[in-house]
């Protein structure tokens, strides 16, 4: 699970930490939809229509699951369905536009006008952004911040749409057999400065950017869990998780993923991308309620 947060005070963007919790803002589509950032935590959740991906590669690369499992996380409480067609784990190698497009059109294309939320597309591609906004996309996620393709700024710009802007040290198939950065917090905060700084000069607005810092991406354990806590981060079921916890299996880290999920949370998160959506929603709501215990209605 990843977390962002946008930073937006009087319509200026400032990349600074840790963000207000309780500020308020509008994160608006191209269409009637609006996200409203602060008033409580949404949820991302994760759909993954890859054979190879590091949580659940192979699960729903079929469209007819995949298109199940898009209508299990909205009943589940998801704000967001966030969908992907080309895995990012350590050690893996990109595929073309074409075959990232074949796998999701076909998934966009049943899910268009039928789904309660809004669906963000995790690529890096504009060609394949353009594609999938066809089919209904409204969001845009870019793992390497706009180093791969400048060109998803301009369809962002172009289409009004939010734009996730992260952070990566190096690339998937390499990332985390490099050196890592002698200074995180230094390396981070530069590389999304840059980021943003051509998603801006591409014409993005502001109030569009969300930034990821890039829990697992090019940093080493200790690096993460340095990011978790100073910044408002979270993780789902990755490997620094299983680390912790004496080697836990991806599929035993749900308990690992709910303390960062809350960690993150009260250190002033927004967004939380997750895969387990219905256990992580009581989790993001409880955190919730902590930090801001005056929101809970009182009994009558």
């Amino acid at each position: 699970m990843i977390q962002w947060a946008l930073v937006f005070k009087r319509n200026r963007f400032k990349l600074r930490w840790p963000l207000p919790k309780r500020q308020t803002a509008a994160l608006v589509g191209p269409g009637s939809r609006t996200l409203v950032l602060g008033e409580r935590t949404l949820v991302m959740g994760v759909l993954n229509v890859t054979p190879d991906s590091f949580s659940d590669g192979g699960e729903y690369l079929d469209c007819a699951q995949a298109v199940a499992r898009a209508f299990e996380i909205e009943r589940a409480g998801a704000d967001i369905l966030d969908i992907g067609g080309q895995s990012t784990r350590p050690g893996s190698v990109g595929i073309s536009a074409q075959e990232e497009i074949g796998r999701l059109i076909p998934v966009l294309e049943k899910l268009r006008g039928r789904l309660g939320i809004p669906v963000s597309i995790d690529t890096s591609k504009a060609e394949v952004a353009e594609a999938a906004i066809l089919e209904g996309a409204e969001m845009i996620n870019d793992v390497t911040g706009l180093r791969a393709d400048r060109g998803l700024a301009a369809v962002a710009a172009k289409g009004k749409l939010p734009l996730i802007l992260m952070h990566m040290r190096g690339e998937p198939s390499t990332m985390q057999t490099k050196p890592f950065a002698r200074d995180v917090m230094r390396d981070v905060t530069t590389g999304l400065r840059e980021s943003v700084a051509a998603a801006r000069q591409a014409g993005v607005a502001p109030s569009q950017i969300i930034l990821d810092p890039g829990i697992g991406f090019g940093k080493s354990t200790r690096q993460n869990f340095e990011l978790l806590s100073r910044l408002p981060v979270g993780t789902s079921r990755k490997g620094f998780i299983g680390q912790a916890l004496g080697g836990a299996a991806k599929q035993e880290r749900a308990w690992g993923t709910a303390a960062t999920i809350t960690a993150s949370i009260l250190g002033g998160a927004h967004i939380v991308r997750l895969h387990d959506v219905a256990e992580m929603v009581q989790v993001a709501r409880v955190a919730d309620a902590i930090a801001n215990p005056a929101s809970i209605a009182p009994r009558k």
